[in-house]
């Protein structure tokens, strides 16, 4: 199961802006030093995500005064823009992207702007501002998501206690060795969920299969639980700021019970021992997805608003 699809989505519509240019493999390098320099908040901020997603979304981008300015342009949708990112001064870039957006766009938008950028960076006299509950991000204590401790957490417990005593198997960190045998597994999903006849199973694929086959260059961390030599569960994330990690990716085989309850937490265990948080991502307003979310307790949510200049 993916955690979700980002929805960068906001109104129909094209764009075209002449100094953008396509998120491309070999800007990393650039988006990386922005990150590190402005640690970010929410889920959307990795090049990995943008990345693997480009396909589907069309990210476009340019530096613009020591920010990094990001559009987003899904086919047959409105464009948008995420909130700056960057040391330098992020009201004028913010102001610069309204202006951006509304050449080209009649309602244009800065979206999954979170919580802590408003005050020192929104002037309320100029946006209107409207919070984005679909898309606030799950934050967890990763010592929680690996100790599942106390009442709250019994069922949790159950599912993988079921599934140890069940299964003979082995959790392996992700490696470039074992990009095919997961790549196997997510066609293997696909079949079980009839992923050709719902478009956006069929952009989730794709997207999966960008971020696995550019591995070596993306350099996320991952993990695997096989079942003798098959790999039935994978999850894939990376840090997200020096406290955070967060989790883009994790699907196992439905017909084996306690299988996502035990690669979520084999995979804090290995990896995230050490940061204090774990983003599992936004919900997007699915009552399914908002449930299986709450069910693991969060610590908070990052919340996220959509601004609107005023006329």
């Amino acid at each position: 199961m993916l955690l979700q699809a980002p929805a960068w989505s906001c109104r129909k519509g094209s764009m075209e802006m002449d100094d953008f240019k396509p998120v491309e493999i070999q800007h990393k390098r650039i988006f990386d030093e922005f990150f590190s320099q402005d640690p970010p908040q929410i889920s959307e901020l990795t090049f990995t995500n943008l990345f693997m997603w480009r396909i589907r979304y069309r990210p476009i981008w340019k530096v613009w005064r020591d920010c990094l300015l990001i559009v987003m342009q899904e086919k047959d949708q409105e464009p948008f823009a995420l909130p700056p990112v960057g040391a330098g001064d992020k009201g004028a870039a913010l102001a610069e992207l309204a202006v951006a957006l509304g050449s080209i766009s009649p309602s244009p938008h800065i979206c999954r702007v979170p919580e802590n950028f408003l005050e020192p960076f929104v002037d309320t006299d100029r946006y209107r501002v409207r919070e984005d509950r679909a898309n606030s991000d799950y934050v967890y204590l990763a010592e929680e998501l690996i100790q599942l401790p106390g009442n709250r957490f019994h069922k949790k417990k159950n599912h993988i206690n079921r599934f140890v005593k069940s299964y003979e198997f082995e959790y392996l960190p992700f490696d470039a060795d074992l990009v095919k045998s997961v790549l196997e597994m997510q066609e293997d999903w696909c079949e079980l969920r009839d992923c050709g006849d719902f478009p956006d199973l069929i952009a989730e694929d794709r997207a999966i299969y960008e971020a696995l086959i550019h591995f070596g260059d993306l350099r996320f961390s991952g993990g695997v639980i096989l079942i003798g030599s098959k790999v039935e569960a994978f999850t894939l994330g990376e840090l997200l700021n020096p406290d955070m990690a967060v989790i883009h990716i994790e699907k196992a085989n439905p017909e084996i019970p306690g299988l996502y309850a035990a690669i979520n937490q084999r995979f804090c265990m290995a990896q995230w021992s050490k940061v204090k948080y774990i983003n599992r991502e936004q919900d997007l307003g699915v009552p399914g997805l908002r449930q299986a979310k709450l069910s693991y307790h969060p610590d908070h949510l990052v919340k996220k608003f959509t601004l609107t200049p005023k006329k």
